[in-house]
């Protein structure tokens, strides 16, 4: 036979036995064949149930706990134990499956395990992996004694949520318990503090990863040298580099980061073939960050290059990497290259399309541009507020005042409320049309007031079309809104024109 079983679990009521064996091969015949687990049990054959069939529903009216297995153990058709708690919220914790390891929790609360703590551990865990952090916090606020394990599970949790502060707030308490924090701890204490307006968190857990002996440990140190190139303060994060005795591609991408963010490409790029020359193969992380570099600096060969190299390496355009070159090849004005990899692209979320959007916007495609936006939204994906403003941006400079006003009205079906951005596209497509009245009542009758970059937009209409009264009118209202605008003077722009 060669099906692979995985968890096989054997229920014999009858022969007295009730637990977890490896004897599944000729007790399969008996599953396969459709037998009942009365016909298994009589016959003196385990049951087998697969590692996919674990979660399955219930068929019992009203269960408890909705789950088969559940109901096989509360009929006494199946003991509970360590191993079949662990299984079960692994595979809730692997699939994402919250509500079926709600179930089990609940099934291990009215068990001998209730404070069974390693069990406990695994629950919370299952909470803080499939994003439910209020049952997380609510059982550990519940569980009767806690150790190192519990405390990072949560503080994890929160860390990689978006919710520092609660991680933050969770490590005085875990000290005044005197519980050391472990390499697991301090690493995601150090994420959290990466997302705080400045170091000062970061500082004070640095100061514990030395307290205890963790500022040398490959994966503290790592994340060290990531929330100090977060704040841009590069000299830290080299030094801490440096003094790694252990170096993994997490530090490596972390410091090329570093670099990008402050747009120091030659120092990224110099890391990035530093990095291969030490044997660490560049990940998705690598390239994205170098991308980004060749962006901002407008390196289009040295972008081809990093490219060519990625492809060689056997990398896959994916998620964000897929992005980030699409961007670059939009950006440096290689918007056919910019096709061919939005083409290729593993999968396209709402950042690829926005991408691909803007790269044909700013170069001039505008029916191009809202030939692409039907097709994004044939097939399902949802836009956003960037991508109205592509869409009316390339309406206005491509004269579609018709397809202009449409979107600009779609924007409501969508529900997303219209800001500055936007209103400015609307007063650019009315002036580029000549409609400077439309576009002055248009103003006139925004929900908000409008911004020194409306009355610029309209502003910019009076030079193309000459208009000199409306366009005074215009830039008395920009100097008013921002007088340290410095452009010249209005009537010597049309001097100039």
């Amino acid at each position: 036979m060669n099906k692979s079983y995985g968890t096989i679990l054997h229920v014999g009521t009858r022969l007295g036995v009730s637990r977890f064996c490896t004897y599944a091969t000729s007790a399969a015949a008996f599953v396969d064949s459709g037998s009942s687990e009365e016909d298994c049990c009589a016959s003196g054959y385990g049951m087998i149930i697969q590692d996919k069939d674990l979660l399955r529903k219930s068929q019992i009216p009203n269960s408890p706990s909705g789950l088969h297995v559940l109901d096989l153990v509360d009929r006494g058709s199946l003991e509970a134990d360590r191993t079949l708690y662990n299984k079960l919220l692994k595979i809730c914790t692997d699939w994402g499956k919250i509500r079926e390891g709600r179930a089990v929790h609940s099934h291990v609360l009215r068990s001998e395990f209730k404070d069974d703590l390693v069990i406990l551990n695994t629950v919370l865990n299952m909470y803080v992996k499939c994003g439910g952090l209020d049952d997380a916090r609510k059982l550990f606020e519940e569980m009767p004694c806690k150790d190192v394990v519990s405390w990072t599970a949560l503080i994890a949790g929160y860390s990689q949520n978006d919710r520092a502060k609660d991680a933050l707030v969770l490590c005085p308490q875990m000290l005044r318990l005197g519980m050391q924090p472990n390499q697991f701890t301090l690493s995601s204490l150090l994420k959290a503090s990466g997302a705080e307006p400045n170091e000062k968190n970061g500082q004070q857990v640095h100061a514990l990863s030395l307290k205890y002996g963790y500022d040398s440990n490959v994966y503290v140190g790592s994340s060290l040298v990531d929330m100090y190139a977060r704040f841009g303060l590069l000299d830290e994060a080299q030094l801490i580099f440096h003094a790694l005795e252990r170096k993994n591609e997490v530090s490596w991408n972390a410091l090329i980061a570093g670099h990008a963010r402050k747009g120091q490409g030659e120092q990224a790029l110099s890391l990035f073939q530093e990095m291969q020359k030490e044997h660490f193969k560049p990940t998705h992380f690598s390239y994205s960050s170098v991308f980004s570099v060749c962006a901002s600096s407008g390196s289009l060969e040295q972008g081809k290059w990093v490219h060519a190299h990625a492809i060689k390496s056997g990398v896959k355009l994916v998620a964000f990497v897929g992005n980030t070159l699409l961007d670059m090849y939009s950006k440096l004005g290689s918007i056919e290259d910019a096709r061919k990899v939005f083409d290729r692209l593993v999968k396209r979320d709402l950042v690829s399309w926005n991408s691909m959007l803007k790269g044909y916007a700013r170069h001039g495609l505008g029916k191009e541009t809202v030939r692409r936006f039907e097709e994004m939204l044939k097939i399902g994906i949802k836009p956003d507020d960037e991508t109205f403003v592509c869409v009316l941006s390339a309406c206005s400079h491509a004269g579609l005042l018709e397809e202009g006003q449409y979107y600009f009205e779609l924007m409501k079906k969508y529900m997303i409320e219209a800001h500055v951005a936007h209103y400015v596209t609307i007063v650019d497509l009315f002036g580029r049309a000549g409609l400077l009245d439309r576009a002055l009542n248009f103003i006139r009758e925004m929900p908000v007031e409008p911004t020194a970059a409306v009355w610029k937009a309209l502003l910019g209409a009076c030079r193309m079309h000459k208009n000199m009264d409306l366009g005074a009118y215009a830039a008395e209202r920009v100097f008013e809104l921002d007088p340290y605008d410095s452009g010249p003077p209005f009537k010597s722009r049309f001097k100039e024109n």
